[in-house]
């Protein structure tokens, strides 16, 4: 049975105005429900995490800071959201999904989490909306476990996953790949395992072209015991963020290319949503859920 970390905490208040379309959390659940990709049964509520697993991750000052509400003036405004406990519980228990997730992977083939790739988030700051980054902290999860030794991200957010670079850029276990927009944030960029800079203004044909050329063969290369994906949206020509031209088609594809390879090679994978900033809604939940239909469609 395809398995979904859920929890209503994912939808948390923002000032009026904010741009973090934190309404599909609530959105895609209620679309998969809707129109019958999921029933109840398929989602799984995390809690909170044991702490010593983000510490396997990030730095013991700046998380305390975070979990006290201490992040300075300056901390806060680069994360991009009004501290509070709220948030920061909100924050762990997306983290506890991706974890708890990662063994629905290891039993089914895949699984996901509603929130999470949080790829911004660095070993010792939040950034752009990203506090903690849940795939690096199930990627040490597992390790830790002796569940995986060589894990690959596939970051196929439109923007680099810089915090993921930063946190595993001396770790030859986890391989980084972030496929991005070149033009895009972060105007600075880490230096991933492989990062592909994808043109401005690219569309379905050079997009798919450019993954399909690349992740076979990275797979071959590396051969992962388990997979992570960040099947983020916002390569959509209707982004605010993206500076691309994909199709929702062109981004199904995106996904079943993904997924297929993974199903077709026996290699686990775990999913999280990353970003989407469509001006409508109901694009950015249309496109998340083209991911659970195509999940369903090909695993089970």
């Amino acid at each position: 049975m395809l398995k979904i970390a859920y929890h209503p905490i994912y939808k948390h208040p923002l000032p009026e105005g904010h741009r973090f379309p934190m309404e599909k959390y609530e959105l895609l659940p209620r679309q998969l429900l809707h129109e019958g990709t999921c029933s109840e049964d398929n989602f799984f509520e995390p809690d909170f995490p044991d702490e010593k697993h983000i510490l396997n991750v990030h730095d013991a000052g700046y998380f305390e800071r975070l979990r006290d509400l201490k992040l300075s003036k300056k901390e806060i405004r680069r994360s991009g959201f009004p501290l509070s406990e709220a948030l920061v519980k909100r924050e762990m228990i997306i983290a506890d999904g991706t974890m708890k997730a990662v063994h629905y992977s290891l039993e089914n083939g895949i699984s996901f989490n509603i929130a999470g790739g949080t790829h911004h988030a660095y070993t010792n700051r939040a950034e752009a909306f990203c506090l903690l980054n849940d795939q690096a902290i199930a990627a040490r999860y597992l390790q830790q476990k002796k569940l995986a030794e060589k894990i690959l991200i596939v970051d196929l957010d439109v923007h680099q996953g810089n915090g993921t670079a930063e946190i595993f850029q001396n770790d030859s276990s986890v391989f980084t790949f972030s496929m991005h927009g070149k033009g895009n944030y972060p105007f600075k960029k880490e230096q991933s395992d492989l990062d592909i800079e994808v043109p401005d203004g690219s569309g379905d044909d050079q997009y798919l072209k450019l993954l399909k050329e690349t992740l076979p063969d990275l797979i071959e290369k590396q051969k992962p015991d388990f997979i992570f994906y960040l099947s983020g949206v916002d390569i959509l020509e209707t982004d605010k963020l993206g500076r691309l031209s994909c199709t929702v088609n062109g981004c199904k594809e995106r996904d079943r290319f993904v997924l297929q390879t993974c199903h077709d090679l026996n290699i686990p994978v775990q999913c999280s949503m990353g970003g989407g900033y469509s001006k409508e809604i109901r694009v950015i939940i249309e496109a998340h859920a083209n991911t659970y239909r195509l999940a369903r469609e090909i695993y089970f």
